[in-house]
């Protein structure tokens, strides 16, 4: 019947495989919260190649609209919760928080699209599945640094739970991800080559899980105390004077309540400009802190000078033991929440958002010093919140600190995303940090994950989401490097530039 109407049959084959690639990009997304996520993603990628050489006489256009599709699904699904944080806490109505979700997705999977087209620039052959994985760890890379960067939700976080972790210490989560894309390659690729492919997956996945045998950190000095607080404040209560006033008192008396080595409270846990606390609170914390001899973290709203006289931060202080507060500001700021791109001004006096234009910290801050009786002092790299997704600034911080690290610290306020999968996602990225930097991370949140990780990632304690509580536990230090924090991305980087050089010439060749 369709024969008559050749237009209508080319339009429905069309709208047809946009379906198929939005279908496996959601179902690679939702797969990614599966406990071994890092697995099952990797079959499921191999689809993709299949679906797209299946149509690769097609133009670059062709491929690229439907790898955009592939993309726009998998984004739309694992950053859905920004809508909560749009329409549910920041007032936005419905239609306008989807489109804005949508606008996000769309721009972040332009990657994944220019990623896709190494399939119709390069030559097939039996090399082509490094090609590939060169051309997406690039297209990660940059998704990752320009306009400031947006690297949620890449393939590296879910490889924790993959065959590749163990890379992880040596080259990072881009050779992770290098890793999955090419084996799901090499897994559509069976079908030709059976038993060279299965052999060579299996030799990858063997040689990545004994790397997993070398240890580039160690155990240093006795384990300090340590409590998390989560508070548990909704979001929405944040600019409400009296609910502040609960908070803070709530967080102060949970800090004064017994001594520790270190007590951390989430990011802006005391959400008041640092003029507009209590008066004499923090005063009060450094007196708590010299008698007891705790060191304390602090998420609150800093001040610092600016071009046109001061200027919020998103700040991280430190209380120690008869010594002056330490600060960090955040560095790397949420587009919009923090920060307002140039040109973007009209946004946030259309929606009336508070507080969304911060200062920038400088990237080489110095680690927090937790000050110990009798003892070695520790040396702790802070984050604050969206800080966790960058594995290559973490590392060159930790490289060229002015003194050693020995533990990682996340402040988080998840709050503005409410019941939704951001909190396991932000998990496995502190893991995967931890896993890159070969150093136990404490996470202190708002609502939840609260956790404190080994060396290796692993959860080793853990507060239930949304529950007012502290986590009270031991934490033993750890010394050392991996070849990860010495070399950074260079060696991926510099090993997918030179394949995709190769790849070039070829095609010229031919």
């Amino acid at each position: 019947m369709f024969d008559q109407y050749p237009n209508h049959s080319r339009m429905s084959s069309k709208i047809f495989s946009v379906c198929i690639f939005f279908v496996l990009g959601a179902t690679l997304a939702a797969i990614a919260e599966l406990p071994y996520g890092g697995w099952l993603q990797i079959p499921v990628l191999s689809l993709l190649w299949w679906r797209l050489d299946d149509q690769r006489s097609t133009s670059f256009k062709k491929q690229f609209l439907l790898g955009l599709s592939f993309g726009i699904a998998y984004f739309v699904v694992g950053l859905w919760w920004l809508y909560i944080s749009l329409h549910d806490v920041g007032g936005m109505s419905a239609p306008l928080a989807c489109m804005g979700v949508f606008l996000l997705s769309a721009y972040v999977a332009l990657y994944f699209s220019l990623a896709i087209l190494a399939i119709p620039l390069f030559k097939k052959n039996r090399l082509f599945g490094l090609l590939l994985a060169a051309s997406w760890v690039l297209a990660e890379f940059l998704r990752g640094y320009i306009f400031t960067g947006f690297p949620w939700m890449g393939f590296a976080e879910t490889q924790f739970n993959g065959p590749f972790a163990p890379v992880a210490p040596f080259f990072g989560g881009l050779a992770c991800t290098f890793l999955a894309v090419w084996t799901s390659w090499e897994i559509y690729q069976a079908r030709k080559h059976l038993v060279s492919s299965v052999l060579l997956i299996l030799a990858v996945i063997g040689i990545s899980q004994s790397a997993g045998l070398f240890t580039f950190t160690k155990p240093v000095g006795e384990p300090i105390s340590v409590r998390l607080i989560q508070g548990n404040f909704e979001q929405s209560l944040k600019f409400n004077p009296q609910a502040i006033s609960k908070q803070i008192d709530f967080y102060a008396g949970e800090i004064t309540k017994e001594a520790s080595n270190l007590i951390i409270i989430p990011e802006t846990a005391f959400p008041w400009p640092l003029p507009n606390l209590p008066i004499g609170l923090l005063n009060y914390l450094q007196d708590f802190s010299n008698k007891s001899s705790s060191n304390i973290l602090l998420g609150l709203i800093g001040e610092v000078p600016g071009e046109d006289g001061m200027q919020y931060s998103n700040r991280a202080t430190g209380l120690s033991p008869n010594a002056l507060p330490y600060q960090y500001d955040k560095a790397h700021l949420v587009p919009f929440g923090e920060f307002i791109p140039p040109g973007f001004q009209w946004f946030v006096k259309a929606f009336h958002v508070p507080m969304s234009d911060f200062a920038r910290g400088k990237l080489d801050q110095s680690p927090f010093t937790i000050v110990r009786k009798d003892q070695e002092d520790i040396h702790a790299a802070i984050t604050i919140c969206y800080e966790d997704v960058f594995g290559g600034e973490l590392a060159s911080r930790i490289q060229h600190s002015d003194k050693p690290v020995n533990l990682l610290i996340n402040m988080t306020n998840l709050a503005w995303f409410g019941e939704s999968q951001a909190s396991t996602q932000q998990l496995r990225l502190s893991q995967l940090r931890s896993l890159e930097t070969g150093l136990p991370a404490l996470r202190a949140t708002n609502t939840g994950i609260t956790a404190v990780l080994g060396p290796d990632g692993k959860v080793l304690k853990a507060l239930p989401e949304f529950a007012q509580t502290t986590l009270s536990t031991q934490v033993q230090a750890y010394s050392g490097k991996t070849p990860y924090v010495i070399w950074g991305n260079l060696p991926i980087l510099g090993i997918s530039c030179l394949l995709l050089l190769w790849g070039l010439i070829q095609r010229r060749r031919f």
